[in-house]
């Protein structure tokens, strides 16, 4: 017997692809298994950003407060008042994954909304395509979509130098990962 679940169903996470479709924005309410507060010296400013450039939408709000956002299922951001931001943004990251046909409209409306905001795309070793973005509370923020499994790639080089293989592909399936 294995402790190994695919859980793959509760994802709202697609499946990678070139068509893939974002799910709808999710607007119930559930325990959050995780979420990020970030601070703000601004807290219009910030929502601003993270509404028209992240695409988060605002699902509650405490007036000067907090600002509960949300994109899809499991994640969400609180915004809350602070006296004040770091200077800088921390090297720590905050990663959201969304899908290959989102990374153009996201650099757009980030740069729209702050022009010095983004830095990217780039793809990584590991097949994703990421952006990452700088807040206006200096929060680093990184949108990242898989891409396309394509065996012959280097991606697919790399994963399987570490034991990745693809499903039904090699010895135990990748239940040493699981």
């Amino acid at each position: 017997m294995s402790d190994y679940y695919n859980a793959f169903e509760i994802s709202p996470v697609p499946d990678p692809g070139p068509d893939a479709v974002p799910p709808e924005p999710f607007r119930g309410i559930y325990g959050m298994p995780a979420f990020a507060t970030v601070p703000t010296g601004d807290l219009a400013a910030s929502v601003d950003f993270w509404v028209r450039g992240l695409g988060f939408f605002e699902l509650f709000a405490i007036p000067g407060t907090l600002v509960h956002l949300r994109r899809w299922a499991f994640q969400d951001v609180l915004l809350v008042a602070a006296p004040s931001t770091p200077e800088q943004a921390p090297a720590m990251s905050l990663s959201f994954a969304c899908v290959l046909g989102q990374i153009d409209d996201l650099i757009e409306s980030c740069r729209a909304v702050r022009p010095q905001s983004v830095d990217g795309p780039r793809d990584t070793p590991w097949n994703t395509r990421d952006v990452e973005v700088i807040t206006p509370e200096n929060a680093r923020i990184v949108f990242t979509a898989a891409k396309p499994f394509d065996p012959a790639s280097q991606e697919a080089r790399n994963l399987a130098a570490i034991g990745i293989t693809p499903p039904g592909d090699g010895p135990g399936d990748n239940a040493d990962h699981a």
